[in-house]
């Protein structure tokens, strides 16, 4: 019994020295005059750590805000451990879409999450600068944010993903507030302009790595859909899945940890390892 206690005693204290560091962060916004909080999962037990490591940018959906992923997905932590990669979980708050809006000067998120929160991020984590060493995710809204920012700012981001994303906007006009963003929808120029699918049009040259999954049971799967067979008619390279799921944390705790692997073995392709001097 002795035995079994020290065993277990040991298992902990080992544990515990690789357990990732989540801390929580308020990040002021320029454009918008506000503060924002923010998860940051650093990989290991040590702020001061020499490696530097890749980041993954995780945005939540239609509703949520900074905390949901590490909430919902505590594995996180494990996660950012196992693979050696630093993750971000800032606050998209209750429905901006991840869009600068063009009517509402108060909701800047596409500069917040693209420019100012990497911008303190990088100058206070360490972390690789270089765009092949980041990501952009997420889940639902946010897996539209994951795309949209992917794509607009691609040549900041290596990389971008999709979970159970909302992408087709033009269908989301009733109840999720995006008609708050972007103004009437009969502006279908403007809905346009600030489509995913109209971004795809200017794939990037020197390439994105694409990732995108969707539950076969979820009520929104024929947007991504939609999305793949875009891509595969514009011949951009792109990884996608279906599986048995729904629009929900069952499926989404699953998912975050197929694409971190995904970005894992795009950010080993570019670095081996690196570390500061």
């Amino acid at each position: 019994m002795r035995k079994l206690c020290f065993l277990l005693l040991s298992f902990f204290f080992a544990s515990s020295l690789f357990a990732a560091i989540v801390d929580t962060v308020a990040i002021k916004s320029n454009a918008m005059n506000k503060t924002r909080k923010c998860v940051v999962i650093i990989p290991g037990n040590d702020r001061k750590a020499k490696n530097l490591f890749p980041t993954v940018y995780l945005l939540h959906g239609f509703g949520g805000n900074y905390s949901n992923w590490i909430t919902k997905v505590p594995q996180l932590q494990a996660y950012a451990d196992e693979y050696k990669i630093l993750l971000v979980c800032p606050d998209g708050e209750f429905s901006s879409w991840y869009y600068d809006s063009p009517i509402d000067s108060s909701m800047r998120y596409e500069t917040y999450i693209a420019k100012e929160v990497p911008a303190f991020i990088e100058a206070h984590y360490p972390v690789i600068k270089d765009r092949r060493a980041r990501a952009i995710s997420g889940l639902s809204m946010g897996g539209h944010g994951g795309l949209f920012l992917g794509f607009r700012h691609a040549d900041f981001f290596g990389a971008c993903g999709s979970m159970s994303g909302a992408l087709l906007i033009e269908r989301i006009t009733r109840g999720y507030q995006v008609e708050k963003r972007l103004g009437d929808t009969a502006n279908k120029q403007r809905y346009d302009e600030y489509s995913i699918m109209k971004q795809m049009e200017s794939y990037p040259k020197d390439s994105l790595a694409i990732i995108m999954d969707t539950g076969t049971e979820d009520f929104i799967v024929e947007m991504s859909r939609a999305a793949h067979k875009k891509m595969l008619d514009l011949k951009i390279p792109h990884d996608y899945i279906e599986r048995p799921g729904k629009h929900d944390w069952a499926y989404w705790r699953t998912a975050v940890q197929f694409q971190l692997l995904f970005f894992k073995n795009y950010f080993n392709r570019n670095f081996a390892s690196k570390s500061s001097t």
